[in-house]
């Protein structure tokens, strides 16, 4: 690695690029089991987790037809986050690129859709209820920027997350060179506690992600 962030640079492996970004086709593989004739423990697993987020979900929507957009994306992004820890594998979701088209492709579709079919409901929103006529032009232009700006939001906290996190054990391990038994043993146990942290954050992002997008199509 020539710097910290070697890890994170598509091109600092042996293998090409395109295998690289190809990665994230880990979630394909992932769902084969949901077609196997026989159930499997993964398949009972990954049936379980839609299910619960259906039921989250359903409040928000007048019909289940609607939510699964949401269990795909929470999903794509999850398998890709856990996966990501594992040593030598490239983790997409932590790069802009990937959660920002996610992000932006989303917001976009939604904020036509509003426009287009709920004008009158899209501009209520801009000025909230019992606002003073005086404030009502401040009130619109905070709104429109607050609204803008959600996509970059979404896509700032999944990538810093992930790569905070990447960093501190990548961090961690560089420490253990040319130490002694005892410090090694020790970092080895912090990595460990580190790598647990990490999946619990990896869930975490990728259910605030669902979660905030599931907010955003409700509105309009």
């Amino acid at each position: 690695m020539t710097n910290l962030f070697s890890s994170f640079d598509p091109m600092s492996s042996n293998i090409n690029l395109q295998m690289n970004w190809a990665s994230s086709l880990i979630f394909l593989v992932s769902m084969l089991p949901l077609f196997w004739l026989s159930s499997s423990k993964s398949s009972i697993l990954i049936l379980k987790i839609p299910l619960y987020l259906t039921k989250e979900f359903i409040p928000l929507f007048k019909s289940y037809k609607n939510i699964i957009l949401f269990n795909v994306l929470f999903m794509f992004i999850l398998i890709n986050n856990i996966f990501g820890l594992m040593p030598y594998t490239f983790t997409s979701t932590a790069h802009i690129v990937v959660s920002l088209t996610l992000s932006l492709t989303i917001w976009t579709s939604f904020m036509l859709f509003g426009w287009i079919n709920n004008t009158n409901h899209m501009f209520t929103h801009l000025v909230p209820l019992g606002t003073p006529v005086i404030l009502m032009p401040f009130m619109v232009l905070i709104e429109s920027i607050s609204n803008i700006i959600r996509p970059i939001t979404l896509a700032v906290r999944l990538a810093a997350n992930l790569t905070a996190g990447h960093l501190l054990l990548i961090l961690l391990g560089e420490s253990m060179v040319n130490s002694s038994i005892m410090i090694s043993v020790s970092v080895t146990a912090a990595q460990f506690a580190l790598l647990t942290l990490e999946t619990a954050v990896a869930t975490i992002q990728a259910y605030v992600f669902a979660t905030l997008t599931t907010l955003y199509a409700s509105e309009v």
